[in-house]
């Protein structure tokens, strides 16, 4: 298998915790890709977006969801109908939350004379409101074994602590925070964590 990948997006980190977590990472050769640069990511994922695995017999799997799903043999993505559904739901307000905050990072780096604050606004919003949803919940959502929701929070709020400082999220969730500082002692977190964001 092959993923092309960017060291610093947290879908990627995503897939790359799961493969670790089923033990499969040696089995993954990693390419490195620059999305916003001319190559040959466009003929096999014509969203030109990563990550993109390319498996042995020429099939190509786009999207995080898909290719975490395709790796995981139960570990992360439970079995049994309940769990699975939750640990789902639970991947999908971590992913919305970090699209969310993707998207505000882009309209700050956008020059200043064409950036729309209220566009910047709405996308906070989305982030906070669903971070407060995650504390409120937490005892019920974050208990219990590792599943591929967590792995998806713990990934978003790493590139959040990345890229937006300033959200300052633990000031006022105390729970995610605690949370969010045991999960990153695991081994598959330590190992994929972005750098430290500089001062």
């Amino acid at each position: 298998m092959k993923l092309r990948y960017a060291p610093n997006s947290p879908f990627v980190r995503k897939v790359m915790v799961t493969a670790i977590e089923n033990g499969l990472d040696g089995k993954i050769e990693k390419i490195p890709t620059d999305i916003n640069a001319e190559s040959d990511l466009s003929d096999q994922n014509p969203l030109g977006k990563v990550p993109t695995l390319l498996l042995d017999d020429g099939t190509v799997l786009i999207e995080s969801t898909l290719i975490c799903a395709h790796l995981d043999d139960g570990k992360l993505i439970p079995r049994d109908a309940k769990a699975r559904s939750a640990a789902l739901q639970l991947q999908a307000y971590a992913d919305g939350l970090c699209e969310a905050a993707i998207n505000v990072s882009r309209e700050r780096g956008r020059p200043e004379d064409i950036r729309w604050a209220a566009a910047e606004a709405r996308q906070r919003l989305k982030f906070e409101r669903t971070m407060d949803l995650l504390e409120r919940e937490a005892e019920a959502r974050l208990a219990g074994a590792l599943d591929i929701g967590q792995v998806a929070l713990g990934c978003a709020l790493g590139w959040v602590d990345l890229r937006l400082g300033d959200f300052e999220w633990r000031r006022t969730r105390p729970k995610l925070a605690k949370w969010y500082a045991d999960l990153s002692r695991r081994p598959s977190m330590a190992a994929t964590a972005p750098p430290a964001p500089k001062p």
